[in-house]
Protein backbone atom coordinates (compact mmCIF):
# COMPACT_ATOMS: atom_id res chain seq x y z
CA UNK A 1 0.00 0.00 0.00
CA UNK A 2 2.50 2.03 1.41
CA UNK A 3 5.28 1.99 -1.83
CA UNK A 4 1.90 1.83 -3.84
CA UNK A 5 1.22 5.22 -3.00
CA UNK A 6 -2.23 4.23 -1.93
CA UNK A 7 -1.09 5.75 1.29
CA UNK A 8 0.81 7.91 3.81
CA UNK A 9 1.02 6.91 7.21
CA UNK A 10 3.32 8.48 9.97
CA UNK A 11 6.51 7.15 11.33
CA UNK A 12 7.12 6.26 14.65
CA UNK A 13 11.03 5.26 14.71
CA UNK A 14 11.31 2.89 12.19
CA UNK A 15 7.71 1.87 12.00
CA UNK A 16 4.30 2.62 9.63
CA UNK A 17 1.75 4.47 11.90
CA UNK A 18 -1.71 3.61 10.09
CA UNK A 19 -4.48 5.80 10.46
CA UNK A 20 -8.18 4.04 10.55
CA UNK A 21 -8.83 4.95 7.16
CA UNK A 22 -5.62 3.44 5.81
CA UNK A 23 -6.74 0.32 7.50
CA UNK A 24 -10.76 0.50 5.78
CA UNK A 25 -8.62 0.97 2.44
CA UNK A 26 -6.97 -2.22 3.46
CA UNK A 27 -10.07 -3.76 4.15
CA UNK A 28 -11.42 -2.62 0.81
CA UNK A 29 -8.75 -4.04 -1.39
CA UNK A 30 -9.53 -7.59 0.11
CA UNK A 31 -12.98 -6.93 -0.36
CA UNK A 32 -12.54 -6.69 -3.95
CA UNK A 33 -9.77 -9.95 -4.43
CA UNK A 34 -12.74 -11.60 -2.29
CA UNK A 35 -15.56 -10.36 -4.89
CA UNK A 36 -13.44 -12.58 -7.43
CA UNK A 37 -11.66 -9.17 -9.17
CA UNK A 38 -7.85 -10.06 -10.69
CA UNK A 39 -5.46 -8.85 -7.71
CA UNK A 40 -3.88 -7.33 -10.97
CA UNK A 41 -6.84 -5.20 -11.95
CA UNK A 42 -7.32 -4.21 -8.79
CA UNK A 43 -3.94 -2.62 -8.39
CA UNK A 44 -4.06 -1.14 -11.60
CA UNK A 45 -7.46 0.29 -11.24
CA UNK A 46 -6.18 1.85 -7.52
CA UNK A 47 -3.29 3.10 -9.14
CA UNK A 48 -5.60 4.70 -11.54
CA UNK A 49 -7.89 6.27 -9.04
CA UNK A 50 -5.47 7.44 -7.36
CA UNK A 51 -4.07 9.93 -10.33
CA UNK A 52 -7.47 10.53 -10.94
CA UNK A 53 -8.18 12.23 -7.29
CA UNK A 54 -7.01 15.72 -6.68
CA UNK A 55 -3.98 15.43 -4.13
CA UNK A 56 -5.11 16.22 -0.79
CA UNK A 57 -8.15 13.61 -1.99
CA UNK A 58 -7.34 10.60 0.01
CA UNK A 59 -8.59 6.93 -1.48
CA UNK A 60 -10.35 6.20 1.39
CA UNK A 61 -12.60 9.28 0.67
CA UNK A 62 -14.62 7.75 -1.85
CA UNK A 63 -16.25 4.55 -1.98
CA UNK A 64 -14.82 1.95 -3.78
CA UNK A 65 -16.63 -1.50 -5.04
CA UNK A 66 -16.81 -4.67 -7.28
CA UNK A 67 -19.52 -4.85 -10.12
CA UNK A 68 -19.01 -7.66 -12.80
CA UNK A 69 -15.80 -8.51 -11.82
CA UNK A 70 -14.09 -4.79 -12.19
CA UNK A 71 -13.42 -1.75 -9.82
CA UNK A 72 -16.65 1.02 -9.63
CA UNK A 73 -16.14 4.35 -7.35
CA UNK A 74 -18.99 5.71 -6.29
CA UNK A 75 -18.55 9.50 -4.99
CA UNK A 76 -22.46 11.30 -4.88
CA UNK A 77 -24.27 10.66 -7.66
CA UNK A 78 -21.55 9.68 -10.03
CA UNK A 79 -19.74 6.17 -10.98
CA UNK A 80 -17.27 5.58 -13.07
CA UNK A 81 -14.50 2.83 -13.70
CA UNK A 82 -11.06 4.00 -12.47
CA UNK A 83 -9.10 2.14 -15.49
CA UNK A 84 -11.62 3.73 -18.36
CA UNK A 85 -12.88 6.86 -16.68
CA UNK A 86 -15.95 5.21 -18.23
CA UNK A 87 -19.16 6.58 -16.51
CA UNK A 88 -21.80 4.28 -15.66
CA UNK A 89 -25.66 4.78 -14.19
CA UNK A 90 -25.36 5.69 -10.69
CA UNK A 91 -28.34 2.63 -10.03
CA UNK A 92 -25.70 -0.40 -11.31
CA UNK A 93 -24.26 0.02 -7.96
CA UNK A 94 -27.33 -0.08 -5.67
CA UNK A 95 -29.08 -2.30 -7.56
CA UNK A 96 -26.87 -4.86 -7.90
CA UNK A 97 -25.76 -4.50 -4.20
CA UNK A 98 -29.39 -5.20 -3.50
CA UNK A 99 -29.82 -8.03 -5.54
CA UNK A 100 -26.37 -9.59 -4.20
CA UNK A 101 -26.49 -8.60 -0.71
CA UNK A 102 -30.30 -8.47 0.87
CA UNK A 103 -31.56 -11.41 1.81
CA UNK A 104 -35.20 -12.67 0.94
CA UNK A 105 -35.84 -13.16 4.30
CA UNK A 106 -36.23 -9.39 4.91
CA UNK A 107 -39.24 -9.27 2.83
CA UNK A 108 -41.12 -12.23 3.29
CA UNK A 109 -41.30 -13.46 7.36
CA UNK A 110 -42.53 -16.97 7.40
CA UNK A 111 -44.11 -18.70 10.23
CA UNK A 112 -42.24 -20.52 12.94
CA UNK A 113 -40.65 -23.66 11.84
CA UNK A 114 -40.97 -27.36 13.10
CA UNK A 115 -38.28 -29.06 14.26
CA UNK A 116 -37.49 -30.82 11.19
CA UNK A 117 -37.66 -27.51 9.15
CA UNK A 118 -34.97 -26.13 12.41
CA UNK A 119 -32.70 -29.64 11.66
CA UNK A 120 -32.77 -28.25 7.90
CA UNK A 121 -32.29 -24.52 8.41
CA UNK A 122 -28.99 -25.58 10.66
CA UNK A 123 -27.65 -27.99 7.67
CA UNK A 124 -27.83 -24.74 5.25
CA UNK A 125 -26.42 -22.71 7.98
CA UNK A 126 -23.45 -25.18 8.31
CA UNK A 127 -23.27 -25.51 4.28
CA UNK A 128 -22.83 -21.72 4.14
CA UNK A 129 -19.98 -21.87 6.95
CA UNK A 130 -18.08 -24.71 4.69
CA UNK A 131 -18.52 -22.99 1.38
CA UNK A 132 -17.63 -19.37 2.56
CA UNK A 133 -13.53 -19.32 2.23
CA UNK A 134 -13.98 -20.98 -1.85
CA UNK A 135 -17.54 -19.41 -2.89
CA UNK A 136 -18.49 -16.39 -0.89
CA UNK A 137 -21.50 -16.29 -3.28
CA UNK A 138 -23.11 -19.50 -3.20
CA UNK A 139 -22.34 -19.00 1.13
CA UNK A 140 -24.15 -16.03 0.86
CA UNK A 141 -27.67 -17.97 -0.84
CA UNK A 142 -27.00 -20.73 1.63
CA UNK A 143 -27.48 -18.28 4.50
CA UNK A 144 -30.28 -16.88 3.14
CA UNK A 145 -31.78 -20.44 2.18
CA UNK A 146 -31.25 -21.21 6.42
CA UNK A 147 -33.10 -17.48 7.27
CA UNK A 148 -35.66 -18.31 5.05
CA UNK A 149 -36.69 -21.60 7.01
CA UNK A 150 -35.60 -20.11 10.27
CA UNK A 151 -35.77 -16.05 10.23
CA UNK A 152 -34.55 -16.26 14.41
CA UNK A 153 -31.30 -18.02 13.49
CA UNK A 154 -29.20 -15.25 14.76
CA UNK A 155 -25.82 -16.68 14.02
CA UNK A 156 -26.88 -16.69 10.41
CA UNK A 157 -27.77 -12.95 10.12
CA UNK A 158 -24.54 -12.42 11.79
CA UNK A 159 -22.54 -14.43 9.18
CA UNK A 160 -24.49 -12.73 6.67
CA UNK A 161 -23.63 -9.30 7.89
CA UNK A 162 -20.07 -10.05 7.79
CA UNK A 163 -19.76 -11.93 4.43
CA UNK A 164 -22.08 -8.35 3.30
CA UNK A 165 -19.45 -6.07 5.25
CA UNK A 166 -16.64 -7.86 3.36
CA UNK A 167 -18.11 -6.82 0.54
CA UNK A 168 -17.94 -3.64 1.13
CA UNK A 169 -21.90 -2.95 1.78
CA UNK A 170 -21.95 -1.59 5.07
CA UNK A 171 -25.26 -0.86 4.76
CA UNK A 172 -26.56 -4.10 4.65
CA UNK A 173 -24.31 -5.33 6.55
CA UNK A 174 -26.02 -2.85 9.91
CA UNK A 175 -29.48 -4.41 8.61
CA UNK A 176 -28.16 -7.82 9.48
CA UNK A 177 -26.49 -7.26 13.01
CA UNK A 178 -29.71 -5.49 14.13
CA UNK A 179 -31.41 -8.16 12.97
CA UNK A 180 -29.34 -10.63 14.72
CA UNK A 181 -29.25 -8.73 17.57
CA UNK A 182 -33.32 -8.56 18.12
CA UNK A 183 -32.63 -12.32 17.95
CA UNK A 184 -29.96 -12.64 20.55
CA UNK A 185 -29.47 -9.22 21.91
CA UNK A 186 -26.21 -10.08 24.44
CA UNK A 187 -23.83 -11.22 22.38
CA UNK A 188 -20.50 -8.88 22.19
CA UNK A 189 -19.36 -9.53 19.14
CA UNK A 190 -22.47 -9.13 16.89
CA UNK A 191 -22.43 -5.41 18.84
CA UNK A 192 -18.42 -5.13 17.92
CA UNK A 193 -19.53 -6.01 14.38
CA UNK A 194 -22.32 -3.67 14.35
CA UNK A 195 -20.14 -0.72 15.58
CA UNK A 196 -17.62 -1.64 12.84
CA UNK A 197 -20.36 -1.05 10.42
CA UNK A 198 -21.51 2.09 12.07
CA UNK A 199 -18.02 3.83 11.76
CA UNK A 200 -18.06 2.74 7.94
CA UNK A 201 -21.45 4.19 7.81
CA UNK A 202 -19.99 7.46 9.60
CA UNK A 203 -22.09 6.95 12.33
CA UNK A 204 -19.88 7.63 15.21
CA UNK A 205 -22.24 8.37 18.24
CA UNK A 206 -24.03 4.72 17.09
CA UNK A 207 -20.52 3.23 16.96
CA UNK A 208 -19.62 4.42 20.04
CA UNK A 209 -22.95 3.02 21.66
CA UNK A 210 -22.48 -0.36 20.49
CA UNK A 211 -18.05 -0.35 21.28
CA UNK A 212 -19.72 0.17 24.85
CA UNK A 213 -22.18 -2.41 24.50
CA UNK A 214 -19.64 -5.10 23.83
CA UNK A 215 -17.68 -4.05 26.81
CA UNK A 216 -20.39 -3.97 29.12
CA UNK A 217 -21.09 -7.89 27.79
CA UNK A 218 -17.34 -8.81 27.86
CA UNK A 219 -15.03 -6.23 29.49
CA UNK A 220 -12.18 -8.14 28.52
CA UNK A 221 -13.20 -7.46 24.76
CA UNK A 222 -9.68 -6.12 23.77
CA UNK A 223 -10.26 -5.37 20.39
CA UNK A 224 -13.36 -3.63 21.66
CA UNK A 225 -11.54 -1.16 23.93
CA UNK A 226 -9.19 -0.43 21.10
CA UNK A 227 -11.47 0.60 18.92
CA UNK A 228 -13.23 2.26 21.48
CA UNK A 229 -10.42 4.46 22.61
CA UNK A 230 -9.26 5.48 19.01
CA UNK A 231 -12.69 6.13 18.12
CA UNK A 232 -13.28 8.50 21.11
CA UNK A 233 -9.94 10.40 20.60
CA UNK A 234 -11.12 11.29 17.23
CA UNK A 235 -14.13 12.69 18.62
CA UNK A 236 -12.53 14.81 21.57
CA UNK A 237 -13.28 13.03 24.00
CA UNK A 238 -9.33 11.99 24.78
CA UNK A 239 -9.58 11.02 28.24
CA UNK A 240 -12.08 8.28 28.08
CA UNK A 241 -10.33 7.68 24.98
CA UNK A 242 -6.95 7.08 26.78
CA UNK A 243 -8.58 4.86 29.48
CA UNK A 244 -10.03 2.32 27.34
CA UNK A 245 -6.57 2.33 25.27
CA UNK A 246 -4.50 1.38 28.54
CA UNK A 247 -7.47 -1.13 29.13
CA UNK A 248 -6.49 -2.58 25.68
CA UNK A 249 -2.63 -2.59 26.55
CA UNK A 250 -3.26 -4.27 29.92
CA UNK A 251 -5.47 -6.88 27.99
CA UNK A 252 -2.79 -7.62 25.75
CA UNK A 253 -0.01 -7.55 27.85
CA UNK A 254 -1.01 -9.94 29.68
CA UNK A 255 -2.62 -12.15 26.88
CA UNK A 256 1.29 -11.99 25.52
Amino acid sequence: MVTAGWCKPGRAGRQYRFEFQDVVLLRTAVGLLKARVPARRVKRALGELLRQLPAERPLSGVRIAAVGGRVVVREGDSVWQPESGQLQFAFTVDELARRAAAPRALRDKPPPPTQRARETAEAWFERAVALEDDDPEEARRAYERALEIEPDHADAWVNLGRLAHEADDAQTAARCYHEALSREEADPVTHYNLALACEDLEKSAQAVSHYRRAIALNPRFADAHYNLGQLLSRLGERADGLRHMVRYRQLTRRRT
